[in-house]
């Protein structure tokens, strides 16, 4: 099948080529860069013919055209003339080396959408900062309120809130009625109520 695909490609190999290509080879395995230039010379334009109708980007081709050359260059020795013609065995390479470009791009493009799928949700509370300088306020705000609270229903809160007191408890320590010390609890926390809704 791959076969038929070069032919419809005008690329089926001519056998009369087989042994100037295979003399090349040999000399590519000395480090020879003339022998390495006359086989880029001889065979580029169909490896980037091939290459080309697979990845059907010019750009991407052209770099995959290069990277099979430098294999080339760096193991020659993998053409074994007697297995077949070198045409058809440098396409095959190509090939494979152009398939292995469109699967390296199929799973940057998931990695990509996943990471999309997988972006954090945007934040909308207030950050941190905002918060505490929001608390600041608040508590200036009700420290400013209890300063103009009547001395005795700051003091019942302030046992009461700050301390931890019970109301009895705080009837004997101020040596009030108990339910004079509701009273000011009650009308003081009212007060302070009225206030921070006045300033939000």
């Amino acid at each position: 099948m791959f076969l038929a695909l070069l032919a419809s490609l005008g690329l089926a190999p001519d056998s009369r080529e087989v042994s100037p290509d295979a003399t090349l080879v040999r000399r590519l395995l000395q480090q020879d860069v003339n022998a390495f230039e006359q086989l880029y010379d001889r065979h580029s334009r169909q490896v980037y013919a091939l290459v080309l109708r697979i990845l059907q980007q010019a750009s991407t081709a052209e770099e995959v055209v290069q990277d099979v050359f430098l294999q080339l260059w760096r193991n020659a020795a993998a053409y074994d003339a007697e297995r077949g013609p070198f045409v058809p065995w440098l396409l095959t390479l190509a090939r494979n080396r152009a398939l292995d470009q469109l699967r390296l791009k199929s799973e940057r493009q998931r990695r990509r959408e996943e990471q999309t799928e997988e972006l954090p949700p945007v934040v909308t509370s207030p950050p941190e900062y905002e918060e505490e300088i929001d608390e600041r306020r608040r508590v200036e705000r009700v420290r400013a309120l209890m300063s103009d609270l009547l001395p005795q229903q700051k003091r019942a809160i302030e046992l009461a809130y700050f301390e931890g007191l019970s109301h009895s408890e705080i009837a004997d320590k101020l040596q009030e009625p108990l339910g004079t010390v509701k009273s000011w609890i009650r009308n003081g926390l009212l007060r302070l109520k009225e206030g921070l809704q006045t300033a939000s």
